[in-house]
């Protein structure tokens, strides 16, 4: 008898924190406003993240992208969310299922105007909570090149512990070639 196939469980689409700030999944009404946010962070995104260096795209191309988000989202896949803070957008987020059938690799990006204000924190700590609640979900990591040294400050503070350091081929211009990959794991209880 073949065993059952199972589908992933689909990942959280939206996440309400305190202080006003709303994760949640990008919709095609987004697509200006995320362009605009994307353009005005582009030089402080640039030396980390490897995407940006397809922009500027189109507002219809962003549309088309976040349709295509939406439908890895639905069956199953990643989850690409927006971050808001008071209805506006100023970052974006997601959990994503490219380290391990039990564990999700989270990501984000802030606005360079609220950067070092600890928004990028409170994101990070939300979607660990959401990634922990997934049933079949036993870990979640953070990955970031040794040389983006702010980006270490997260996993931090919130507990997560140094996995590894490993060469890995730079993406972006500033990455130095050495991935920080950290991990935190679901406190089983006994």
């Amino acid at each position: 008898m073949r065993p059952k196939r199972t589908e992933p469980v689909v990942l959280p689409e939206r996440i309400e924190g305190a202080d006003g700030i709303l994760l949640r999944r990008w919709t095609p009404a987004d697509g200006e406003g995320l362009n605009r946010a994307v353009a005005e962070s582009a030089d402080h995104l640039r030396p980390w993240m490897a995407w940006i260096a397809q922009e500027p795209i189109s507002i219809a191309q962003r549309q088309s992208l976040i349709d295509e988000w939406n439908r890895q989202w639905a069956s199953g896949g990643d989850a690409y969310l927006g971050v808001f803070l008071d209805g506006r957008i100023v970052g974006g987020c997601g959990l994503h299922r490219r380290i391990a059938p039990d564990g999700l690799e989270i990501g984000y990006w802030i606005h360079c105007g609220l950067v070092r204000r600890g928004l990028g924190t409170n994101v990070a700590c939300l979607l660990v909570k959401a990634a922990l609640a997934v049933p079949g979900i036993s870990h979640v990591e953070i990955h970031h090149d040794r040389a983006n040294v702010a980006s270490s400050g997260i996993p931090r503070k919130l507990g997560f512990r140094l996995l590894a350091e490993e060469p890995d081929e730079p993406e972006a211009p500033a990455e130095v070639g050495i991935e920080c990959r950290w991990r935190l794991e679901k406190k089983r209880r006994h």
